[in-house]
Parts: structure tokens; C-alpha cells; sequence
């Protein structure tokens, strides 16, 4: 992906999204397969929902409006991710480690948005 970084994909708020997206496809690998169409597709899309729509509201930084709409949608998501996470948790489906590690990336990356909800100008 290196070769590749470009606009949006410089943003560090996208590679640590992209990193955490592709480890919790991994991890998901191992997951029962009697959560394939709720647990395992769910983590998956909210994770790399949260890539997609910073990609799309990059595109629209013109648009301050949209640009921190398609942010928010990001934020989202990343929420969702971490519910996602409990489940996976709880469930014993990942470890202790694992978990604290993700929600930690989450976390990071939440922040990391919020920051460009809130200075948007910074990105025009």
C-alpha cells in the first residue's frame, strides 16, 4: 500500500483505520462460522466503512459542511467497530490482549476524527 499513498490515504487517521480494518479481517478469520452473516460481516463492514468515508469526505474537503459530515460518519462507525468488539469479547471469541489492543486503535482513531470534525479547515 506505501507505493500507493496518495491524498486521503496520507492522512494518518486512514492508515491507522486501514491497519485496524485489515487486523480485525484476520482476526475475524478465526471467528465461529455460525456468525458469519451477524458478528463476523458486521465487524467487518463498520471497520472498513470507517476507511471508505474518509476516503469520500476528503474528496469533499472543498465542503466543509460535508467534509465533517462524512467525518462524523466515519465516527460512526468506528463506534459501532467497537461495539463489535465487546461482542467478539465477551463471546471469547478474541483475547483480553487483542481487545484492549483494538479498542485502544479505535479509540486513537476516534480522537483523530474528532479532531478533524472540529478543524476542518485545516484540510481544505
Amino acid at each position: 500500500m506505501n507505493d500507493r499513498k496518495s491524498g486521503f490515504r496520507n492522512l494518518i487517521v486512514y492508515q491507522k483505520a486501514f491497519c485496524l480494518a485489515m487486523d480485525l479481517y484476520k482476526v475475524s478469520k478465526q471467528f465461529p462460522t455460525d456468525e458469519l452473516y451477524s458478528l463476523t460481516s458486521q465487524i467487518r463492514r463498520s471497520s472498513r466503512s470507517v476507511c471508505s468515508n474518509i476516503g469520500e469526505g476528503y474528496r469533499k474537503r472543498l465542503y466543509e459542511a460535508h467534509f465533517v459530515s462524512k467525518m462524523s460518519d466515519a465516527d460512526m462507525e468506528n463506534s459501532e467497530t467497537q461495539v463489535w468488539l465487546d461482542f467478539a469479547f465477551e463471546c471469547k471469541y478474541i483475547t483480553e490482549e487483542i481487545y484492549l489492543d483494538y479498542q485502544t486503535r479505535s479509540q486513537e482513531v476516534g480522537r483523530l476524527l474528532n479532531s478533524m470534525m472540529q478543524n476542518p479547515t485545516k484540510f481544505k
